[in-house]
């Protein structure tokens, strides 16, 4: 394809091409190719998903009530999102206003999944891409402490004992050979700059965390009856509520189990506090220099979200996380989004493995088709079953490419900052938070963080730190201490509502589908872990004539559309320098900033249900 324009960015196939196949630490099946320079800059990148699944077209001409369960199991990962998206999205169809009480119940269940999720993503899944763990084994367990006491005076596990026991333990680990999550590391690499004290920190609270998360997902066991995957119900949610009960009566939500759920709430506030949101300030600071702190390629400068978290059940204006839309990274113009209006919200498939009847045009979801066009480009190299390199001017991908008004944008919880930040701007009452976390984070990296560790200040504007590889990794951080403030605040109103004699949890006044129109449509929005999801449904008859889910991951993991614009994924990679493209940790280090989960992502199923392809893992 050679050097060709895109987005004001020149992509080049021309130099040696880097293959990351498949890339691990994610949900599902990813490939990614660079091309880097003689430099070793990257000057393109070709993602694509490599995994399908077939749940839109299992769900056509079932009972939209059962939907949230299918659809709950795309992903074992961001578990319970898709369950209130697809709930969410057949009482919009029905007009079902649900009670105060399930509104509460599961916005405390999904801010639960944003600070589990976020934890897990950062401790368990990213930050190996920053921590070196074998260098931890180098650390001074006194010099960790007084790091540990820098960054976070109020953590209360701070002493060199304590570090000196992680340590340990860590050794006994490494020398048996058996790695495990550690297994394949490139460690040693140059591309990782933080001390071995910083590293032992870190890797300790990678432990921490360990334990913590299966603690906090019994908010999810409580309400939802398990986890992974809690039980929602159209209409509201399943649990009753019996404030004295003892709960053998079958009402499992009672005053203790209450308790249960308030002290996990103020365990993630005090995680948030003391662990994690230090952890990334502190990594921020010491890979500033690094350039990690810079956008590079077209990072963030289209971002998008649907808009959450209202204070008021019921209404927009007081949403905590507010959406809309920013073009060209101009913070000071918000554009409204409406999922509805076909003109806005499209799927492309002109280079992903898929068949429209006219692939110019793209299909609002209420429209989509899912029909499989597997075909190789004539510029591949390899096979269909041992693909060496991808030709970008063909299909490439299962995922497909949505747009807003034609552009290709980013989404995700830095999007989400970034519009929660610019509507601050413009005096946004129920945004304010978002500013003021932004700007006490950028503060502590300017100055805090350096002067405490002895490094240079510098003056960064919220603008320039948020649309980075760290940025994106920040915001995560912030939504996950936010999440926790404003759990609190909903599990204290939710006991306020009770306590003043309202124990409803359902509205099952249009459950019987005699009581449905005709025909009926419907959109479903929730703010994921990963970014802004929506499912789109058509009923007809009672039974779901169409049903389509947008992901994040399909937003930022897109391959081309048909004016050759890149998806977020791509354009992020674009201009990031490697150290050493043999170990491509800049790679995984930038994609592993939004948590891509493939498994959400890819769709494909013909609509017969005949086998398409048969593939043997070992």
């Amino acid at each position: 394809m050679g050097a060709i324009e895109t987005q004001g960015f020149k992509l080049d196939n021309t130099g040696r091409r880097i293959v990351v196949d498949p890339v691990t630490r994610i949900e599902g099946h990813m490939r990614c190719e660079v091309n880097v320079d003689s430099n070793n800059v990257i000057r393109n990148a070709v993602s694509t998903g490599t995994m399908w699944r077939g749940l839109e077209v299992i769900l056509k001409g079932r009972d939209p009530r059962d939907a949230w369960a299918f659809v709950e199991r795309i992903c074992g990962v961001c578990t319970g999102c898709h369950a209130l998206t697809s709930v969410r999205a057949v009482e919009d169809a029905l007009g079902i206003t649900i009670p105060k009480n399930a509104y509460l119940i599961r916005e405390i269940m999904a801010k639960t999944l944003q600070v589990h999720d976020h934890a897990v993503h950062f401790y368990h899944l990213h930050a190996l891409d920053w921590v070196d763990v074998v260098s931890a084994l180098k650390a001074d367990p006194k010099r960790t402490s007084e790091l540990q006491q820098m960054v976070s005076p109020s953590h209360p596990l701070s002493s060199p004992g304590y570090f000196r026991d992680i340590q340990n333990r860590l050794k006994k680990f490494v020398e048996s050979g058996q790695l495990g999550p550690f297994m394949n590391g490139y460690w040693g690499s140059k591309a990782y700059v933080l001390p071995p004290e910083a590293n032992l920190m870190a890797v300790t609270h990678y432990l921490e965390a360990l334990d913590l998360q299966k603690e906090w997902v019994k908010v999810h066991t409580i309400f939802g009856g398990k986890n992974p995957h809690p039980n929602y119900l159209v209409g509201g949610v399943p649990c009753a509520i019996n404030i004295d009960g003892t709960g053998a009566s079958g009402a499992p939500i009672n005053i203790e189990r209450l308790n249960v759920v308030e002290a996990r709430i103020r365990e993630m506030i005090e995680f948030n506090k003391n662990v994690y949101l230090p952890d990334v300030l502190a990594i921020g600071t010491l890979y500033k220099n690094a350039g990690w702190l810079y956008g590079g390629g077209l990072a963030a400068t289209n971002v998008m979200d649907y808009g959450t978290y209202e204070k008021v059940m019921g209404r927009s204006e007081t949403q905590q996380l507010p959406g809309g839309a920013i073009l060209d990274g101009d913070w000071s113009k918000i554009h409204p989004v409406d999922v509805r209006d076909p003109e806005q919200v499209q799927e492309f498939v002109s280079h992903s493995w898929y068949k429209y009847a006219d692939e110019t045009k793209g299909l609002h979801p209420w429209d989509g088709v899912t029909e499989p066009n597997f075909e190789l480009g004539d510029k591949t190299k390899g096979s269909r079953t041992n693909i060496q390199e991808i030709d970008e001017s063909a299909k490439y991908s299962w995922i497909k490419s949505p747009r807003w008004r034609g552009h290709a944008m980013e989404v995700g919880p830095l999007s989400r900052y970034i519009l929660g930040y610019a509507h601050a701007l413009q005096g946004h009452q129920y945004s304010q938070r978002v500013k003021e976390q932004v700007d006490d984070a950028a503060a502590a990296i300017n100055s805090g963080l350096p002067k405490a560790l002895g490094l240079p200040e510098t003056q960064l504007s919220p603008k320039q730190m948020l649309p980075s590889t760290i940025g994106r990794t920040l915001a995560r951080a912030l939504e996950s201490q936010y999440c926790s403030e404003m759990m609190l605040d909903d599990y204290k109103e939710l006991i306020a509502n009770i306590k003043a004699g309202d124990t409803s949890t359902a509205n099952v006044e249009k459950w019987d589908p005699s009581t449905w129109p005709k025909e009926a449509k419907g959109v479903g929005v929730v703010a994921a872990p990963r970014g802004a999801l929506g499912h789109w449904i058509r009923i007809k008859d009672g039974r779901i004539e169409n049903y389509q889910c947008v992901v994040p991951t399909t937003w930022n993991g897109s391959p081309r559309d048909a004016k050759n614009q890149i998806g977020a994924f791509e354009a992020s990679l674009l201009n990031t320098p490697m150290v050493n493209p043999e170990e491509p940790v800049e790679i995984l280090r930038t994609l592993h900033s939004f948590d891509p989960c493939l498994a959400c992502s890819t769709h494909v199923m013909s609509p017969e249900g005949q086998e398409l392809a048969k593939v043997t893992v070992r």
